[in-house]
């Protein structure tokens, strides 16, 4: 990997990959729904992440634009961060144990910068959410060890 296929977030010198939300699959073998994301660059290594089925379907349902008739938890945060004025500056894979991944959103908001421990479900759905999609990004070593 080149320096410059990372992105560098200066904490605790982590590199992080940008990563592209796919697809979310269902097959009725598997115990549950996936989230297959792949690097935006090369080696465009994927990463299949296991969700719950609502979530799955939040997920599906933010990538295709759609909207309830009634605002879901996900939608309303998005609405409550647009009208804060704050913005979702990357959704972050930071880590996976015993196969549970772990992630943070990364959010600017009008008194600083702020950063939320989340399911990994959650942040990927928020950050699709966003007027501009904000980022993806996965740690480097999480890819390397998939």
């Amino acid at each position: 990997m080149s320096d410059s296929d990372a992105v560098d977030t200066g904490e605790n010198d982590v590199a992080y990959r940008v990563m592209t939300v796919e697809s979310v699959t269902f097959e009725l073998g598997d115990a549950s729904p996936q989230v297959n994301l792949m690097e935006a660059e090369m080696p465009y290594r994927y990463l299949s992440v296991p969700i719950a089925l609502p979530e799955a379907q939040a997920l599906h349902n933010a990538l295709v634009g759609v909207q309830g008739r009634r605002p879901g938890t996900h939608e309303l945060t998005s609405e409550m961060l647009a009208r804060l004025r704050s913005d979702i500056i990357a959704a972050r894979i930071v880590r996976c144990e015993g196969g549970v991944f772990f992630a943070e959103l990364d959010v600017m908001t009008p008194r600083g910068r702020e950063r939320f421990d989340c399911r990994t479900s959650d942040a990927l759905i928020l950050a699709v959410r966003q007027n501009v999609p904000a980022p993806v990004l996965c740690a480097e070593e999480v890819l390397a060890n998939f």
